[in-house]
């Protein structure tokens, strides 16, 4: 697997997360838990392309709002009381963790392409 912990913990989410949303009752299976399952297979699926891309930041703002998508839709599993509290906050847990590290994946990318800032000293001035 790789050195990129977002890459194992997304994993472990999609090892948990699939088997839960296979068992859904047949009202949500078929429409919102179908959804899930593939957002999570294709975010999986992203993060491993990424890796190997030269310009990543528009593909990590992607993902970005794709994990908001999969965290609205498991709220929406919440609110139609088909998901327990209890699996309701571990994965809200492990959502956390990811959004985390992508966020700071985004940042460091958004550091590689920013300008760096020249500073001018009064002693310099125009």
């Amino acid at each position: 697997m790789s050195d990129l912990p977002i890459l194992q913990k997304t994993y472990d989410l999609v090892k948990w997360y699939v088997p839960i949303l296979n068992h859904l009752p047949r009202t949500q299976k078929y429409l919102l838990g179908d959804r899930l399952i593939t957002n999570l297979y294709t975010f999986l699926e992203i993060l491993v392309d990424v890796q190997y891309q030269q310009q990543k930041l528009s593909t990590l703002n992607a993902l970005n709002r794709q994990l908001e998508v999969i965290r609205y839709q498991t709220r929406l599993l919440y609110d139609f009381k088909v998901m327990k509290v209890h699996r309701y906050e571990h994965v809200s847990k492990l959502m956390n963790e990811i959004g985390i590290d992508l966020g700071g994946w985004i940042k460091q990318q958004r550091g590689k392409h920013e300008a760096p800032r020249l500073s001018i000293s009064k002693n310099n001035e125009l």
